[in-house]
C-alpha cells in the first residue's frame, strides 16, 4: 500500500508539472532562436540568499529550509519549526545594491506563513541626451544631471507539509519599478513542491516562478505618438534533485549534492550544480557551478550556526564569479526563535 501511494504521488507531481509547462508554452512554436531580452523585471532573478548563491543557484531541492526559501523554493518554508528571520545584503555588479528580508512563522497544523521584501537601488545615473552633430547625425552628450532608478517587491508566502514526504508552497507578490519619472507596477505568483522519494534522502523538487500579466512603462507619449511596449514577466521553470551522504545517525559529517535544470522564457536552458559539507550542523562549506551562462560560472561560500540562549543565529557568505564584469559578494544573517 505504501509503495502504491508513493507511485501515485510521483505520477501526480509529474502531471502537475507537465500541465504547468504546457500551459506556459502554449502559443509558442518550437524553434532554435535565442529568447534573450524578451522579458523585463530582471531584478526578480537576483537571489540575495548566500546559502543558495554559494550552491550555484541550485535552490529547488535544498532541505532544512529557512525564511530565505521564499526567494527560492517556497515549499521549503514548511521546514521552519517556529519563527525564522533572514536579512540579506548583496553587492551587485556596477555598484548596484540589493537588500532583502524574509520572515516565516509556523502556525501548527495549518502550515507556515511568510512575508518578504526585496529592494534594488541603481544609485545615481548620469543623464545622457542625443544632440545634432556636424555630420548630420547625433552624438551623445552628458548633461551633468543625474537620475535614479530602483525596484522593490513585497510578498506573502504559504507552505505546508501535505505528508511526511511531500511539501508544497506558493508566493504572491506585488512589485514596482521606477526609472526617472517613469514607473510601472505588477503582481506575480510562484509555486514550488518538494518530494522525498523514500530512497534514503533522495528528493525531487520543482518550482515555477514569476507568473504574472504583462505591464507597461507609462502611458501615451505625445513625443513619439505611441505607447510603450508591454513588458513580460521572466517566467522560470526549474526541476532539481538532491541527496545527502554520511547522514548516518550520530555522524557529525553531512555532504549534500544538488543538481538542477532551469528553463527560462528569456534565455537558454541552464544547469546548476551544488555541493555542501556540514560539520556537526554548525560549520558549512559550499561550492557550485553554473552552465550555459554568459559570464557566471564558479560559486563558493561558507556559513556558521551558533546558539544565542534560546535563539539560533546563522551567518552565511557567498562569492559569485561574474567573469569580466566583477565578483559579487553576498552576506546573510538569520535568527531562529
Amino acid at each position: 500500500m505504501k509503495l502504491s501511494n508513493n507511485i501515485f504521488r510521483l505520477l501526480f507531481l509529474h502531471f502537475l508539472v507537465f500541465t504547468v509547462f504546457i500551459k506556459a508554452q502554449s502559443g509558442i512554436s518550437p524553434n532554435d532562436i535565442e529568447r534573450a531580452g524578451q522579458s523585463g523585471w530582471q531584478f526578480l532573478k537576483i537571489n540575495g540568499d548566500s546559502r543558495q548563491a554559494a550552491l550555484g543557484g541550485a535552490f529547488t531541492a535544498i532541505s532544512d529550509g529557512d525564511a530565505n526559501s521564499i526567494f527560492g523554493n517556497p515549499a521549503s518554508l514548511s521546514d521552519i519549526e517556529n519563527i525564522d528571520v533572514q536579512v540579506n545584503v548583496l553587492e551587485w555588479i556596477a555598484d548596484i545594491n540589493f537588500q532583502s528580508i524574509a520572515a516565516g512563522y509556523n502556525i501548527g497544523d495549518y502550515g507556515v506563513v511568510g512575508v518578504s521584501l526585496a529592494m534594488l537601488d541603481y544609485g545615481d545615473i548620469p543623464e545622457t541626451i542625443n544632440t545634432p552633430s556636424s555630420s548630420g547625425g547625433t552624438s551623445p552628450l552628458i548633461t551633468g544631471n543625474n537620475f535614479s532608478a530602483n525596484d522593490f517587491v513585497v510578498g506573502f508566502t504559504y507552505a505546508k507539509k501535505i505528508t511526511d514526504n511531500l511539501s508544497v508552497g506558493g508566493n504572491i507578490r506585488y512589485m514596482e519599478q521606477h526609472i526617472a519619472e517613469l514607473s510601472m507596477s505588477n503582481w506575480s505568483m510562484d509555486i514550488g513542491t518538494m518530494y522525498y522519494t523514500g530512497f534514503r534522502s533522495l528528493r525531487i523538487a520543482i518550482t515555477a516562478r514569476n507568473f504574472g500579466p504583462d505591464s507597461r512603462f507609462g502611458g501615451w507619449s505625445e513625443e513619439y505618438q505611441t505607447e510603450s511596449d508591454y513588458v513580460r514577466m521572466p517566467l522560470d521553470f526549474r526541476a532539481g534533485l538532491a541527496m545527502d551522504f554520511f547522514d548516518e545517525p550520530g555522524s557529525p559529517h553531512l555532504l549534500t549534492a544538488i543538481v538542477e535544470g532551469d528553463h527560462p522564457n528569456d534565455g537558454k536552458e541552464k544547469f546548476h550544480f551544488g555541493m555542501s559539507y556540514a560539520f556537526d550542523k554548525m560549520f558549512f562549506v559550499r561550492a557550485g557551478y553554473k552552465i550555459n551562462y554568459d559570464v557566471q560560472n564558479f560559486t563558493f561560500g561558507a556559513g556558521i550556526t551558533y546558539p544565542i540562549g534560546s535563539t539560533v543565529g546563522t551567518i552565511n557568505y557567498a562569492y559569485v564569479d561574474f567573469g569580466e564584469l566583477t565578483q559579487v559578494h553576498t552576506f546573510s544573517l538569520g535568527f531562529s526563535f
